[in-house]
């Protein structure tokens, strides 16, 4: 079945998978409204548009449309009646598919894929096995976000904080396995991923990420 609302609190994740780049996040429920702004700051952070892959949420197409979509306007026929009424139509490059789980008594049955925006999209390429590896070990790595845990977090701003610490140093600090490479010398290196995609030229220590001055201050 494809899901739908739910007023709890969620961790939205935009993921880069060939780099294991965690691109923006967000905090907030299962609406509409959430999925438009995780959308939007994706499309802030791109240069191009990607093939986007999600589960079976309903409102991705409805925000990615939003962001990518084109107004398609019809003529007047002439005719009696009122006129057709102006819509939303894909940009030609977009490309959208969905993975849905369907279960039955808690158990899963069945894993459609299924193509929303766009042509020739191997199917192979629709998959969210990486991304909810990914989660699994996002609550293996932190106690907040881990399932019938005692220490999850009390307050939104405390999650907020605490997960943008985490997904910064999982991005400019943490090395990934699956990032490897031999350097000049032959020998086996790891990268992070903000490096593997190109956004730093070597991985950062801790105490480089504490201390980098991300915002700009006035000298007045």
């Amino acid at each position: 079945m494809e899901e739908f609302e739910d007023d709890g609190t969620w961790i939205w994740v935009s993921f880069a998978p060939e780099y294991r780049l965690i691109i923006t996040y967000l905090i907030g429920e299962r609406k509409q409204q959430c999925a438009d702004r995780i959308v939007g700051d994706t499309k802030q952070r791109l240069g191009s548009i990607p093939l986007f892959i999600s589960d079976g949420l309903k409102f991705y197409k409805k925000a990615l449309l939003k962001e990518y979509g084109r107004v398609k306007r019809f003529k007047r026929t002439g005719k009696r009646g009122r006129p057709k009424k102006p819509k939303l139509s894909p940009h030609s490059k977009l490309k959208y598919a969905k993975v849905i789980k369907h279960r039955k008594d808690g158990r899963l049955v069945n894993v459609e894929k299924r193509t929303v925006f766009g042509k020739n999209i191997n199917q192979e390429e629709i998959s969210t096995s990486l991304l909810e590896r990914q989660n699994l070990t996002f609550r293996q790595d932190n106690n907040r976000i881990s399932r019938k845990t005692i220490g999850f977090s009390k307050e939104d701003f405390g999650l907020d904080n605490q997960m943008m610490l985490y997904f910064t140093h999982f991005n400019f600090c943490r090395k990934h396995r699956s990032l490897s490479y031999f350097d000049e010398n032959g020998k086996k290196k790891l990268n992070c991923p903000a490096k593997e995609y190109g956004l730093i030229d070597y991985n950062w220590t801790l105490k480089e990420l504490l201390t980098f001055s991300y915002h700009r201050m006035s000298t007045n």
